[in-house]
């Protein structure tokens, strides 16, 4: 299935045939359980600042929103929050925030990563927390220190692939190639690397969303996070004429089911922006090929000022009520929680196994 050609996928982008929709979903979902089994893998997300120096058009926390309260979490609450993920079972953790590159902030991240690596080591975890990173473009410098730190995986999402687009949602001082950059520096120091778009945006194709597939396949990324797009009333792009909830839903599962076939072997997470559009859209999303979901575990006082994009659920919960809630989203799946597993995806042990015999 890795073999789809552009046309084909174009097309299977755009059928709304309820026995070609079930095909693909099913297909995507038979090629999960045999070949990753039926474990979903929980990363415990602490959003822990949403400061952000970037401006992007469509972002809740871009700098240019004076309407909401920045904050930055303690080292002592990111910390409280990874013992709290290693004792419930999570096995990983990731680590989000707006991007910064200033020296303090990489300091902090780096701090974070050490310190989270420091309190989690356990009989059950012996080399601690799996630790993901998702606090964009940086350096290569800050990269290795954040890898040496014990970061070991990195999502930068590239929100499309299409230059025109890209611009579209982007003021001009940031580029796709920077990004397209950075991911090839993550991969050169060793990071599982993840990335993903979009979906639905203003102006956007299926023939984008189809070179956007093919991007994830031909340059050989280890996992990814994308979801519908959802304007935030505060940003220029929040009075956007978009598609209505059951087409961007439509195609974002499609983009999950897709992305499995042509990867196989990849992570894939069922987002939180699904739950927004659909009650049990995290469950359809694993239903379609995920096999990753992000519990909360922001500190309740800081939940509802990371607001990436309007309706955002499960601002309200505390961890225990996100945690039993997503238990029963994945068994309601029909797929079961793996427990004090890091959940590397297969395709990066694969990958760095045949790029060490090279």
């Amino acid at each position: 299935m890795n073999g789809l050609a552009r046309e084909e996928l174009v097309s299977l982008l755009q059928t709304r045939d309820p026995g070609e929709l079930e095909a693909v979903r099913r297909r995507a979902e038979d090629l999960t359980l045999s070949t990753l089994g039926n474990r979903v893998y929980y990363r415990g997300l602490i959003e822990f600042s949403n400061i952000c120096s970037l401006n992007c058009l469509y972002c809740g926390i871009r700098r240019g929103n004076h309407n909401m309260k920045r904050y930055t979490a303690s080292q002592a609450q990111i910390t409280e929050a990874a013992r709290w993920c290693a004792g419930a079972g999570f096995g990983s953790i990731v680590l989000q925030s707006g991007e910064r590159t200033d020296p303090a902030f990489v300091d902090f991240v780096e701090e974070a990563v050490l310190g989270i690596k420091e309190s989690t080591v356990s009989q059950r975890l012996p080399e601690g927390l799996g630790i993901t990173l998702c606090v964009g473009e940086q350096p290569r410098e800050a990269l290795r220190r954040f890898r040496e730190a014990g970061a070991h995986r990195y999502l930068l999402r590239v929100e499309t692939t299409n230059p025109g687009l890209f611009r579209s949602i982007h003021p001009g001082e940031q580029t796709l190639e920077s990004r397209l950059s950075c991911l090839s520096i993550l991969r050169e120091e060793g990071f599982a690397v993840g990335t993903g778009v979009m979906i639905g945006l203003p102006g956007q194709t299926p023939e984008m969303l189809a070179d956007d597939l093919l991007f994830y396949r031909d340059n050989d990324f280890d996992m990814f996070g994308m979801g519908p797009f959802i304007p935030h009333h505060d940003t220029p792009m929040g009075r956007e004429t978009i598609l209505p909830d059951c087409e961007r839903m439509r195609l974002s599962l499609l983009m999950i089911g897709l992305a499995r076939l042509l990867t196989v072997t990849t992570n894939i997470a069922a987002t939180t922006a699904l739950q927004a559009l659909d009650a049990t859209g995290r469950e359809k999303g694993l239903s379609w090929g995920a096999n990753v979901i992000m519990p909360s575990l922001t500190p309740g006082e800081f939940r509802k000022d990371y607001l990436l994009y309007d309706g955002k659920p499960c601002t309200d919960e505390n961890k225990e009520d996100c945690l039993n809630c997503l238990k029963r989203r994945v068994e309601m799946a029909g797929r079961v929680v793996a427990v004090d597993d890091w959940g590397d995806p297969v395709h990066y042990k694969a990958r760095v196994h045949n790029e060490g015999r090279q």
